[in-house]
This record gives C-alpha cells, sequence and structure tokens, in this order.
C-alpha cells in the first residue's frame, strides 16, 4: 500500500473509548423509556448511527420517548463522559508517526463538535485535530452518506483515492466506501465481520496502523 496523503479518523470507538460509555447511558434511558436494552444489545443496533435515529428506531421497537429526548440523551451522555473516556491504546503513536512523515490526518464524526470537545478535549487530542474536525450535526449530513469524508478531503485538497479512513462501524465503512476511500477496520471488541462486509480491512490494534498503510514499519 502506497502511503496515503490523509488519514481520516472516526471519533468515538477509533480515538477514544467511548462507545462503552455512551451505549451503557443509552440502554439505561431506553430501558426506563419502555424498551429493555442491554449494553451489547444496544451496541449491536446503534453504533455508528446519528442519535435522531437511534431515537427513530427505538420508538418503532416500542420505547416511549418524549419529544425532546435527543436532548435528554445528549445531556444524560455527555454527563457521562465529562466523567472521563480513555484514548485508545496507540492512537497517540500513530499521531506522533503521521507528524513525523507529515501526513496530514482529521477526525469524521456523526457526533458534535460539542461531544467531540468533551471527549478529545480531557486528553490533548483536541488540539491536535485543532481546525480538522468534520462533524455530521455542523455539516448537515451524516455516514452513511460519504459527504462527511469528502469535506475532509476537499479541505486538504487530497483526491479520496488517496485517503484512508479509520473506522469501527459498518456505518462509517460504508460512508468510506461510496467516498471512494480505503477503510482499516478497527475491530477489537469483536470479529469485525459487519466491518468486513462493508468493505473494510480489519485489524485490532492501533500500533498495527504504520505498516498497514505503507509506512517503512509498525510502531513498537
Amino acid at each position: 500500500m502506497t502511503r496515503p496523503d490523509l488519514v481520516i479518523f472516526d471519533c468515538d470507538g477509533v480515538l477514544v473509548d467511548s462507545e462503552t460509555v455512551s451505549n451503557r447511558v443509552l440502554a439505561e434511558n431506553l430501558t426506563r423509556h419502555g424498551l429493555p436494552m442491554t449494553l451489547e444489545r444496544s451496541m449491536e443496533l446503534f453504533v455508528g448511527g446519528t442519535m435522531r435515529g437511534v431515537g427513530e428506531q427505538a420508538r418503532q421497537m416500542g420505547a416511549d420517548l418524549p419529544a425532546d429526548w435527543v436532548d435528554e440523551i445528549y445531556a444524560e451522555t455527555y454527563a457521562a463522559l465529562r466523567e472521563g473516556v480513555d484514548v485508545i491504546a496507540g492512537i497517540p503513536e500513530l499521531l506522533d508517526r503521521l507528524d513525523a512523515e507529515r501526513i496530514p490526518y482529521a477526525v469524521g464524526s456523526n457526533g458534535s463538535e460539542a461531544k467531540m470537545e468533551i471527549t478529545l478535549g480531557q486528553n490533548g487530542l483536541l488540539e491536535r485535530f485543532k481546525g480538522a474536525i468534520f462533524s455530521a450535526h455542523t455539516l448537515k449530513t451524516a455516514k452513511p452518506d460519504p459527504d462527511l469524508y469528502l469535506a475532509a478531503a476537499a479541505h486538504f485538497g487530497v483526491d479520496p483515492s488517496r485517503a484512508v479512513v479509520i473506522e469501527d462501524s459498518a456505518t462509517g465503512a460504508t460512508a468510506a466506501a461510496r467516498a471512494g476511500m480505503r477503510c482499516l477496520g478497527y475491530a477489537a471488541h469483536d470479529d469485525g465481520a459487519q466491518l468486513a462486509a462493508a468493505g473494510a480491512e480489519l485489524f485490532d490494534s492501533m500500533f498495527a496502523v504504520p505498516l498497514l498503510i505503507g509506512l517503512a514499519e509498525a510502531a513498537e
């Protein structure tokens, strides 16, 4: 693989380990609103989606959600995230390597910028992605549509075929495929079957990424 001209990261579950926190809050909230939900089932159903889409799906499944449910779940989720989220192992080292190789990078997320300010702002990552944060809430386009990733490529003047996306959801992998971008599917917690079905190349450690994107060797 020839080295890319741009690396685009998803945020939740790729840069920071926030999916578990968010889905625990979501499962508890939906259970409270009449739809019994476990953490595992929530992650299976909702990872990679928009919160508005989650609400619509939950209502179809029998949840009795109030009209302001999106605001409610965001408030509960943000409160939980402020208590702390871990950086995915290997991400600081990977960003250091990309800096050393002068390969630009960006983050593209279906989450809001306010959420990323919380999750990335508590560990030094927010500053590293300054000026290169692309949110579905701001751009009014969400994965699996490709426009979020295409906007990132256009910002850097990079042909989509020269960008690599790092994702952990089939929704994001589908967006990458539709954008004409290579996708590496981070499958650290399951077999990655959904990612692979969406066209992603599976891996399970961020330390392996340098080798996967054509740099001389993987990080130790």
